[in-house]
């Protein structure tokens, strides 16, 4: 109901990403999307290593 004290919490957008969007891990630091796939995950090169980040990313974000 609209009028009721107990709102259903609005919902982020999940997260999108790009290849070549530079981005930055928690724990990998710095890298470049490499790859896609659809909702699931992205493929990043951080330099050393090139790592299958999961999706919701929560510990990534575009810089």
């Amino acid at each position: 109901m609209p009028t009721s004290p107990f709102k259903n919490p609005v919902a982020l957008p999940p997260k999108q990403f790009a290849v070549g969007d530079q981005v930055t891990h928690d724990v990998h630091g710095l890298g470049r999307v490499i790859g896609i796939e659809d909702g699931i995950a992205v493929v990043v090169d951080f330099g050393s290593a090139q790592e299958r980040i999961v999706s919701p990313y929560a510990k990534m974000s575009k810089l």
